[in-house]
């Protein structure tokens, strides 16, 4: 019981370790682009 206790809690600092690499290494900027819409004004 107990060699399963500490081979849940060793996953999950590497879980937490390897999500928090993941974080700072991967660029997840969103890709930006430029959308243009053409408006009718009903002005009458």
């Amino acid at each position: 019981m107990v060699r399963l206790i500490k081979a849940v809690f060793v996953l999950s600092i590497l879980g937490f370790a390897g999500l928090t690499g993941y974080a700072y290494l991967v660029d997840m900027s969103p890709e930006s682009r430029q959308i243009t819409v053409p408006v009718t004004l009903d002005a009458n």
